[in-house]
């Protein structure tokens, strides 16, 4: 049977092309799409995923992690007093000019967070280390922004928001959603580069005992510091999400691009094995006139459907690769995960037997008498 779907596979090259290169771009598309959806949630909220802390305390009623405000230092003792906390920490978070070597500005992030605690700063650091901020005046940025924040090797100096800024350190794949880069810092520098007063801060970082209880401290925090918000990562970091890829509709455009992709690959498959079954529905007449059921006819085009639905995959998913190993040098990270490959073919699979239904009707009720006719 499989031998026989591969020959009506085969034998029209030029049809089995258009096939596959129907297949190949819908899974294409289909891959990029969602995978700048994975790359926009990895990068929406990456600040806040690999913050190291367990509580997130910030201004009442931010839309995300970006717009925090300050608010008074002195709730970190008050968080400090409550069972299950073993440290809370100050972290700056703020929107602050950089000027570039030229004399005009671009618009940064400066990231201060605790030296001692580590929670809310830089990962994946490529190029010097954490250690290297404790000196005066010293900053940390991702490679990826070099070129927009004219940096060309650690040791620069630049201005910061009227301050002096020295690179000491770079990082590899913190992307911005906002595009204004991340600059880390201490939390003193941090104070410096913002406008945030001494005695504020945008967030306290809470880490918790281990064995306590995150919602149960989360609740005592509530009661107990009053003019706050209290989230987990988990929370802060669904709302910064649901910011940034539902409201501003970033993310909606990509899905909608996805399930484009998905009905243009459906169509063309359709027409395309439609066709191949109309060109040989007299070999169809003549397995039904030698007895062969529908379920045999059905086997055969479905088998034929999964045959090209392996090939165009194989083909796609090469090609995604390589795109998505580009786009690591890009500011829009395109992410493809094993498990989204798996879907992605389980897709094809699907997409092509799908697109076979219309052609099994037309094999299925087919004559048998057909093939004895002139």
């Amino acid at each position: 049977m499989s031998s026989l779907a591969w020959k009506n596979l085969i034998h029209d090259r030029v049809r089995l092309t258009v096939t596959l290169t129907g297949i190949v771009f819908s899974l294409v598309l289909i891959l990029v799409q969602f995978g700048l959806f994975l790359g926009f949630l990895d990068t929406s909220g990456n600040i806040i995923a690999h913050g190291k802390a367990d509580l997130w305390i910030s201004a009442t009623g931010i839309p995300h992690v970006n717009a925090g405000a300050p608010i008074p230092e002195r709730r970190r003792y008050q968080a400090l007093s409550i069972p299950g906390v073993t440290r809370v920490d100050r972290f700056i978070l703020q929107f602050n000019p950089w000027k570039l070597p030229g004399g005009s500005f671009e618009q940064v992030q400066v990231a201060g967070f605790d030296l001692e605690g580590g929670m809310g700063g830089p990962w994946n650091i490529t190029a010097g280390a954490v250690d290297d901020l404790r000196g005066e005046d010293t900053v940390m940025i991702d490679e990826l922004y070099k070129d927009k924040l004219g940096v060309r090797g650690l040791g620069e100096t630049f201005e910061f928001n009227g301050h002096r800024a020295r690179v000491v350190g770079f990082t590899r794949g913190i992307r911005s959603f906002t595009t204004s880069p991340y600059v880390f810092t201490s939390v003193k520098n941090g104070l410096n580069y913002s406008r945030v007063k001494g005695d504020q801060t945008v967030f306290l970082v809470v880490r918790l005992a281990p064995g306590a209880d995150l919602l149960d401290v989360q609740r005592r925090l509530r009661q107990s510091v009053r003019g706050v918000d209290v989230y987990t990562t988990a929370e802060l970091l669904a709302k910064t999400r649901f910011y940034w890829i539902v409201r501003t509709g970033a993310g909606v455009t990509t899905l909608i691009g996805a399930f484009l992709g998905l009905i243009v690959g459906m169509v063309v498959v359709a027409q395309t094995i439609y066709a191949a079954t109309v060109d040989h529905i007299r070999e169809f007449g003549t397995l039904k006139a030698m007895g062969a059921g529908n379920g045999y006819v059905y086997r055969v085009i479905i088998q034929q459907a999964i045959m090209s639905a392996a090939m165009g995959y194989a083909v796609a998913i090469t090609a995604g690769y390589f795109i998505a190993r580009k786009s690591e040098t890009g500011n829009a990270a395109i992410l493809l995960p094993g498990e989204m490959a798996l879907a992605t073919f389980a897709l094809a699979v699907l997409m092509c037997a799908g697109a076979s239904i219309l052609s099994i009707r037309k094999a299925t009720t087919i004559d048998p008498a057909l093939v004895f006719k002139g």
